[in-house]
């Protein structure tokens, strides 16, 4: 039997024994060596620890300058990212954008805003209980993606904002042999606003060499009353062209509900689940009112979507009108998509600006 490298972690190998090496960065230890946590002598918190000195919180947190990009962790491996907790003021979670590169690569494998990476695209709180995502009061944004990397792992925060935003994190990591096995994880952002008539939002497309897709979230605004989701998700693998070989029945269906999330009658029944969930509904009065705003996701842990050469996800936006017809929407979608594949990945698309990312 092959020796445990301490990845994959659950209650079903956790009494297991393995050379794998802990490590953990944050504003106390920007570098994640060895005993040399809690050393700081300035930082954000010298003001309130004058009485104490080292030692005691001198450096929890940065302060990430407008118009920077702050270097988060830049760690030599091989290994794995294995958890990421931060958190940051609402008001900047379209404006910091995180982004993950993997052994010495100048394109990213993952830019996201970092509000919607933690499945909060709307820059209003909502808490989120998955399996690897999760958000807790009041603000605290966990990832327990685990992340492997073979020769280097960067993990970046950009301010694209004018003013200065404070940042607390903490990135917790292994170094270990990793299998030959192991894909690189990846996650991109979009935004259509609104979609076009009688078009889709592309969730992801160009995804080009082997892997699997992982997850969706979807931050929603419908922009028309009545009622949004009856659109289908789909899936187009491997030269899949005009139909794709997965497609969903409904937008609701595919993120694990029903019947129009409606429960009980006249309300949205929110829900947080281990893979699924619609965890965030900001809405005005009435059910289906426009300018509703939603947060969804869905976590294919338990049923990746696998690919060999290319992959491309789209979601139609669809209501009803008169006759019982459909409706195409042209509502605004953004969304994140989460996969691993094997590197090298395509290129992404050029990142909106701060125009196009805002929350208005």
């Amino acid at each position: 039997m092959a020796e445990f490298n301490g990845l994959g972690m659950g209650l079903g190998n956790l009494s297991r024994l393995s050379k794998a090496k802990t490590r953990s960065i944050c504003a106390e230890n920007f570098t994640g060596e060895k005993g040399k946590a809690g050393m700081a002598v300035d930082g954000t918190g010298s003001r309130f620890a004058r009485d104490l000195g080292q030692g005691w919180k001198v450096s929890p947190s940065v302060s990430v300058k407008a118009k920077t990009t702050f270097t988060m962790a830049d760690v030599v491996g091989p290994g794995a990212i294995q958890h990421i907790w931060l958190t940051c003021l609402p008001n900047v979670w379209r404006t910091l954008i995180l982004r993950i590169y993997w052994d010495g690569e100048e394109q990213p494998s993952v830019e996201v805003p970092v509000g919607d990476f933690f499945c909060n695209g709307w820059c209003e709180r909502s808490n989120v209980n998955s399996l690897p995502v999760a958000v807790n009061p009041a603000g605290g944004m966990n990832s327990y993606w685990e992340m492997p990397f073979r020769k280097a792992a960067k993990i970046t925060m950009e301010n694209i904002a004018e003013e200065d935003a404070t940042l607390f994190y903490q990135i917790d990591y292994t170094l270990t042999d990793i299998p030959d096995d192991a894909a690189y994880f990846h996650a991109q952002w979009r935004r259509s606003n609104p979609v076009k008539y009688k078009d889709v939002h592309t969730i992801v497309d160009g995804i080009c060499g082997r892997g699997h897709y992982v997850g969706t979230y979807l931050a929603w605004q419908s922009n028309h009353t009545g009622w949004w989701g009856e659109g289908e998700l789909k899936f187009y693998l491997d030269g899949d062209d005009t139909f794709p070989t997965i497609c969903s029945t409904g937008t609701e269906d595919y993120f694990g509900g029903a019947w129009n999330f409606e429960h009980p009658q006249g309300q949205y029944g929110s829900f947080s689940t281990a893979f699924l969930g619609l965890h965030q509904v900001i809405a005005p009065d009435g059910l289906y009112r426009s300018q509703q705003r939603f947060g969804m996701y869905r976590w294919h842990v338990m049923d990746p979507i696998r690919f060999e050469e290319d992959l491309r996800v789209t979601v139609q936006a669809l209501g009803w009108r008169s006759g019982e017809r459909y409706l195409p929407l042209q509502d605004d979608i953004a969304s994140v998509a989460f996969w691993y594949q094997a590197e090298p990945h395509a290129v992404f698309p050029a990142l909106m600006d701060k125009d196009g990312l805002e929350v208005i």
